[in-house]
């Protein structure tokens, strides 16, 4: 109500001239009388405003901010068909067409959850102690019609966004050997019982008296480092140790079958990733700037230095080594966009790729998993790193708070962005565990061998995108 500051400001500068000179002119009896009258007439002019914003909702609209938060709301969907390109080209040509359908179908099917119960979930009041949010306040967008600077709508639908490419993410760790039909049932169910509590726990629960709500009192993650890129990854290596290694693994496996899909794939993701973290601001101001700037920052210091790493280990600077750095980078930057300085950005993008290096070429190498995409390295490990990041190069010019230099709240809030790592890697790492097995149990996971052989464009769609197959 933008108006009532300006009119109560008003009503008092009138009453008090009004008192003053009349007191000059007329009696004093006469004087108050008259201030009372004309503070009687600003009241009504508050009552015509607040008449005219009942019958017109949109007065309260921040047109400016609605703009921007639309066109951002298009850049997060817009990652989704960048990931399908961007794991597309990387997995072989006899199963890029079930890559391609699975985002899709994420697209399709998450959206249809959301608006229908996982908005309630993730932004209802709390149940359960501040676990999840109330799941029938916002049933089928039960009261998502208000308008207070942006609808309420394009809030609920920005967010949902995010609840579409978030269990995108995961197939890339059991590409070419999960089946289609068990992927809409572990991925509609994983949106319901890992990510909604998720996401609840560190953007709607403001309640520090809960266990849970300590995450969004404290933690710092300004557009989804936890609540995305943890959550994925550590659900990726649980899918990839529970499903097993794809035919053929390491040895007898090709190599990606269109690495320009890829790399346009990345530059999609890179181009959406601005709405993903400018957007997370939720207004054009000054937040969105350094968001902005950030993210770009990060994500081209990530890049480069995998492939200077790339070219001191090999020798050679990979094109896919460079791709897979920047992706990184954005999952880095993503929890600390909000928090940290471009200079700050530097150092979250440098760490972000090398930690996701380690991961990919140490971890992966000596614990033989079989994480197709390498998910659990570039989102999981870069996602857990930028969490931590986020509280150490946080600042007071960005952060606008009392702080202490440097380190936004030293020791105490690193143990907080540690405490929303652990329980991000918990909850994710053993719900994510039961649905797989319950799944597995009634449907099944794992396509067959020869499916697995023929590819799964033709074994679950019967369809393929070339006119030979290797």
């Amino acid at each position: 109500m933008k108006y009532k500051a300006l009119i109560g400001m008003l009503a008092f500068l009138v009453f008090a001239g009004v008192q003053m000179t009349m007191a000059q002119e007329t009696s004093g009896d006469t004087a108050v009388a008259e201030a009372v009258a004309a503070v009687a007439e600003v009241v009504e002019v508050v009552e015509a405003v607040e008449a005219v914003e009942a019958v017109d909702p949109e007065a309260n609209l921040d047109s400016g901010n609605t703009a921007w938060m639309l066109t951002a709301c298009a850049l997060v969907l817009f990652m989704t068909p960048g990931l399908a390109f961007f794991y597309g080209g990387l997995v072989r040509r006899k199963n890029i067409l079930s890559v391609l359908m699975q985002c899709f179908m994420c697209m399709c099917l998450m959206t249809i959850l959301w608006v229908l119960v996982g908005y309630s979930l993730a932004f209802g009041d709390n149940v359960l102690g501040g676990l999840v949010g109330n799941p029938m306040q916002h049933l089928f967008l039960k009261d998502v019609n208000g308008i207070d600077g942006i609808p309420d709508q394009l809030f609920m639908i920005f967010q949902g966004m995010f609840a579409i490419i978030t269990p995108a993410l995961i197939l890339g760790a059991y590409a070419e050997r999960l089946k289609f039909g068990s992927f809409c049932v572990f991925s509609g169910l994983w949106l319901i019982c890992v990510y909604c509590p998720v996401c609840h726990w560190v953007w709607a629960n403001g309640d520090a008296s809960s266990f849970f709500g300590l995450l969004g009192e404290g933690a710092l993650d300004f557009a989804g480092g936890t609540v995305v890129h943890i959550n994925a990854g550590v659900s990726a290596l649980v899918l990839a140790l529970v499903l097993g290694k794809r035919q053929g693994y390491p040895d007898k496996l090709s190599p990606p079958h269109n690495l320009p899909f890829a790399v346009l794939g990345a530059a999609m993701l890179w181009f959406g990733w601005f709405g993903f973290n400018a957007g997370s601001a939720l207004a054009a101001n000054g937040s969105a700037v350094n968001a902005f700037t950030t993210t770009q920052i990060a994500a081209a210091m990530a890049g480069l230095t995998w492939a200077i790493i790339d070219r001191i280990l090999t020798g050679k600077a990979t094109m896919l080594g460079m791709i897979t750095g920047a992706v990184a980078g954005l999952v880095a930057i993503t929890p600390a966009c909000g928090s940290v300085s471009p200079m700050g950005a530097l150092g979250v993008g440098a760490g972000g790729s090398i930690c996701a290096y380690f991961a990919i070429a140490v971890i992966k190498a000596k614990m033989g998993y079989d994480d197709s995409l390498d998910v659990f390295g570039v989102h999981g490990v870069a996602g857990m790193w930028g969490a931590l990041a986020a509280g150490l190069w946080a600042t007071d010019a960005v952060l606008g708070n009392d702080t202490n230099g440097l380190f936004y709240g030293n020791a105490p809030q690193m143990l907080v962005q540690i405490k929303a790592v652990v329980m991000t890697i918990v909850w994710s790492g053993v719900i994510t565990f039961i649905l797989a097995k319950i799944v597995n149990a009634i449907v099944g996971l794992r396509a067959d061998e020869e499916a697995e052989r023929v590819g799964m464009d033709l074994s679950d769609h019967a369809e393929h995108a070339y006119n030979t197959l290797d």
